[in-house]
């Protein structure tokens, strides 16, 4: 029998195409596909990533939209996180995404450095929670285990795999992949 990787059978399971028959060992029980838009969110001060990823059992995922909302180092934090705020609130309002997902905060020795980007993560799950989405948050292990298969995956192996599994053909910027690659881990771990 051939080896399947990982990465192979959630590219399947993501498409539809994975049952519980083909999937080695299975139990029984098999969740369904999870269904519908997904706003994946890398928080950042400087330059937050933002992707919109559509799922759809049967069918491959589809990026709707990424972008990364970049600021100038010249700009004070309270009105980054205003921007920050404003373009998750924009994506929320005109996508309804059904679930909205973020990468949690990596640990950072320097507590300044974590206190800004606790502050950005909040920027984004404060525009969010005030449209009543859900929000889910992945460790970047967690994201990185599900969507490359590795955990230490690097930002480079990071982007291509997003590329790949979304059939996307421009390059995306590290934050976009990020962000979506947050989009695919809770599509692929969630559990309804």
């Amino acid at each position: 029998m051939a080896r399947t990787s990982v990465r192979q059978m959630w590219k399947a399971k993501l498409e539809g195409k994975l049952t519980a028959k083909s999937w080695p060992d299975a139990p029984t029980l098999q969740r369904p596909a999870f269904q519908g838009r997904v706003l994946g969110i890398d928080p950042s001060l400087r330059g937050t990533g933002l992707a919109l990823i559509e799922f759809v059992p049967g069918r491959p995922a589809v990026l709707l939209r990424c972008v990364t909302v970049r600021m100038a180092a010249k700009l004070s934090m309270a009105h980054c996180l205003g921007e920050i705020h404003r373009a998750v609130a924009a994506f929320v309002t005109e996508f309804d995404p059904v679930h909205v997902a973020l990468e949690q905060t990596i640990f950072v020795q320097n507590f300044q450095t974590a206190q800004i980007l606790g502050a950005a993560r909040g920027a984004a799950i404060a525009a969010a929670a005030l449209q009543q989405k859900e929000i889910f948050e992945y460790a970047p292990l967690r994201v990185k285990l599900a969507v490359v298969g590795q955990g230490r995956a690097s930002k480079d192996q990071m982007a291509r795999t997003v590329m790949a599994m979304l059939g996307h053909g421009r390059t995306l910027a590290f934050d976009e992949a990020d962000a979506a690659g947050v989009a695919l881990c809770h599509a692929l771990t969630w559990r309804g």
